[in-house]
């Protein structure tokens, strides 16, 4: 491991900052607060069955959807136009405004929805290893079939799972917005992953990777051949975590055959320990970052994956970002490698199996 990227020494019990070295920014962490007497709780969710079939779900085979059209009896994925739509094609591009203040720019694109199975009861943790290998090619058919429009420059692929972060039916689904221009948050991963590039000729993914493999598993959670599962060292929410590629791939039109079963394996592994940590079906918002597909190069960029969950101490209560959070700066008390340690200890086994 190069010497100018070693691990610092955790400030042990001391409040002390992180540095996300994707964004540029830095998150407050205070673990001599995890002593306060409510951390540990596990309470279970009190949840009603999901059926695996809901005559009123409008994601489900042969159902109506909420904007009036019926989806086909599909057997296995459905991927439509989203009926509600953010964004829209052919809105042009062009800029508006008065002077440096008040500026606004019209901005296109495609919003689709996919659903990952006709089965109305099965979230990514509950479906077989072969079944979330689908979903993935089909990821990156769409990947490659948006991206090869001329006026699309990248593709976001999304899930919100769980009531909690605004999802608003269970049926399992995600979205893939395809815009005109890169969003915010993938503007400020190229910015630093190409800086990196630049200072220090290497890749700043496969860097922290070497890091933390060569550190053991102080912040791993599960790994194999292909993919990487860990709380990242600069992580603001509380079981946040990243999926990284061991190998230098840009984005998922650069999978292979090997990469969709190990993607899968981790994937299934992680989701079923974030259900296992709370005895619940675990909300997230989880998202795919990657090359933008705006022109050929972008060697800087490494294929990743972000998961956001919200729960701290239960199923039920939420963590928040309030307060100084909002208007000073991200902060967590239970450290990234406390965090990794309960979730690596977790079983590979769905509680409610």
């Amino acid at each position: 491991m190069n010497t100018e990227n070693s691990l610092p020494e955790p400030a042990s019990g001391r409040p002390h900052k992180r540095y996300n070295p994707l964004t540029g920014e830095w998150v407050l962490v205070s673990p001599h607060r995890t002593s306060r007497p409510w951390l540990g709780q596990t309470e279970a969710e009190a949840t009603e069955s999901i059926p695996p079939y809901d005559p009123e779900c409008y994601l489900s085979p042969g159902n109506s959807r909420a904007g009036g059209k019926r989806n086909p009896d599909y057997q296995e994925i459905l991927v439509f136009d989203n009926d509600f739509p953010a964004l829209l094609p052919g809105v042009g591009g062009r800029e508006n405004g008065a002077g440096a203040l008040f500026r606004s720019r019209e901005e296109s694109g495609i919003c689709r929805v996919m659903c990952f199975s006709p089965r109305h009861d099965l979230t990514l943790a509950r479906m077989p290893a072969a079944s979330i290998t689908r979903v993935l090619k089909t990821w990156k058919a769409q990947a490659e079939e948006l991206g090869s429009l001329e006026w699309i420059n990248y593709i976001q692929i999304f899930e919100n799972k769980g009531a909690m972060m605004g999802c608003s039916n269970p049926h399992p689904h995600c979205q893939i917005w395809a815009s005109s221009s890169l969003p915010e948050e993938i503007r400020k991963e190229q910015h630093h992953q190409d800086r990196y590039l630049q200072e220090h000729g290497r890749c700043l993914l496969c860097d922290y990777l070497d890091g933390e493999r060569e550190a053991g598993p102080v912040r791993i959670v599960v790994e194999n051949e292909g993919f990487v599962a860990l709380v990242p060292f600069w992580a603001v929410w509380p079981y946040e975590t990243m999926i990284i590629s061991r190998n230098h791939l840009r984005d998922i039109s650069e999978f292979s055959g090997s990469d969709f079963l190990d993607l899968a394996d981790v994937l299934k592994r992680l989701t079923v320990k974030y259900d296992n940590l709370f005895r619940t079906s675990f909300p997230y918002s989880m998202g795919i970052h990657q090359s933008p597909c705006d022109g050929p190069g972008h060697e800087e960029w490494h294929f990743h994956m972000h998961f956001y969950p919200p729960l701290l101490r239960s199923a039920t209560v939420k963590k928040f970002m309030v307060g100084y959070e909002l208007l000073g700066t991200p902060q967590r008390d239970i450290t990234p490698e406390a965090a990794a340690g309960r979730l690596r200890m977790l079983p590979e086994t769905h509680w409610d199996a």
